[in-house]
């Protein structure tokens, strides 16, 4: 059975997990600024590291082997864990550090152990994380909640009622169902996309434009345009979608993969002249760089 609840604002409506629940009845109000449903999936962790080369150059040569080969064997471990999801590292490229990590797994516990399978590997003392982004892969429903709102609206109900909540498992049971909105929740790692761009993003809050005092209709609107942009880039980008809202300092954290780097800045730059974007969208820092085995990064060390 499916709980409901009111959960939080996804970016875009591009590409559903864990239960939704509902613990209060909001009374309609003209437009109400409601946030719309969510479902989301594996949970991710996005690491950032600088490495310390004075130290790893201090490091006797027969140590530094062994230390990378424990560094090799953790990421071949991690890459394909048996409960779900994967981990790659991402040599970066044109970044004041120089390799970022990238997990993503079904519960949050499980992204702990990975996060510290690695971390107390002598080898990853001479690294230093200087970002690092958790969220939880996410889908927004918005057109389905701003329905659902009209829906309760004209039968003189409440958002939350119990009509409300058996339509929205009606409404969430076919999404789950969806092969894009599994892949946007489960996404596999692109096996032809080796470049990657990430970036954290928020909505704003300011006096005069803060997105989260917009009527849900208004919002629907604009995130339906936001994905029209989107689409058009399928084949060539993938994105991922991670929501952190209560999870970390910024609301969303952005995946891009692509074949060609140049698609990212096309991409990002379309998406800039998008009203959602121009207006409510604030960005945190840009890192760049290309999918390696870890074999590849850690030869590079030393």
């Amino acid at each position: 059975m499916i709980e409901v609840r009111a959960a939080a604002v996804s970016s875009t409506p591009w590409t559903t997990s864990t239960p939704l629940t509902t613990s209060t009845i909001i009374p309609l109000m003209p437009d109400v600024a409601h946030p719309p449903e969510t479902l989301e999936g594996w949970y991710s962790l996005h690491q950032v590291f600088q490495v310390h080369r004075s130290a790893v150059r201090a490091l006797p040569p027969d140590v530094l082997a062994q230390d990378r080969d424990a560094v090799a064997d953790a990421l071949s471990e991690l890459a394909n864990p048996i409960e779900g999801g994967w981990s790659v590292p991402v040599l970066l490229i044109g970044s004041r550090s120089d390799v970022m990590l990238v997990h993503f797994r079904p519960t949050l516990d499980s992204l702990r152990d990975a996060q510290n399978r690695l971390a107390h590997l002598r080898l990853m003392e001479s690294l230093r994380v200087t970002s690092s982004h958790l969220g939880v892969t996410e889908a927004g429903l918005y057109h389905i909640t701003a329905e659902l709102v009209r829906e309760s609206e004209t039968r003189g109900g409440a958002i939350g009622d119990e009509t409300y909540r058996a339509r929205l498992a009606e409404r969430v049971d076919s999404e789950r169902a969806s092969e894009h909105v599994q892949r946007r929740l489960y996404p596999p790692l692109p096996s032809d996309m080796p470049y990657v761009s990430f970036y954290p993003m928020s909505k704003k809050r300011e006096p005069e434009a803060n997105w989260y005092t917009l009527p849900l209709s208004e919002r629907s609107e604009l995130m339906h345009a936001h994905g029209q942009v989107g689409r058009r880039y399928a084949g060539r980008v993938q994105q991922i979608i991670t929501g952190s809202i209560g999870l970390d300092e910024w609301e969303w954290g952005v995946t891009l993969f692509a074949r060609e780097p140049l698609e990212f800045k096309k991409l990002v730059t379309d998406m800039r002249f998008d009203h959602a974007s121009a207006v409510y969208a604030a960005f945190g820092e840009f890192f760049v760089g290309k999918v390696v085995s870890a074999g590849e990064w850690l030869g590079m060390l030393g």
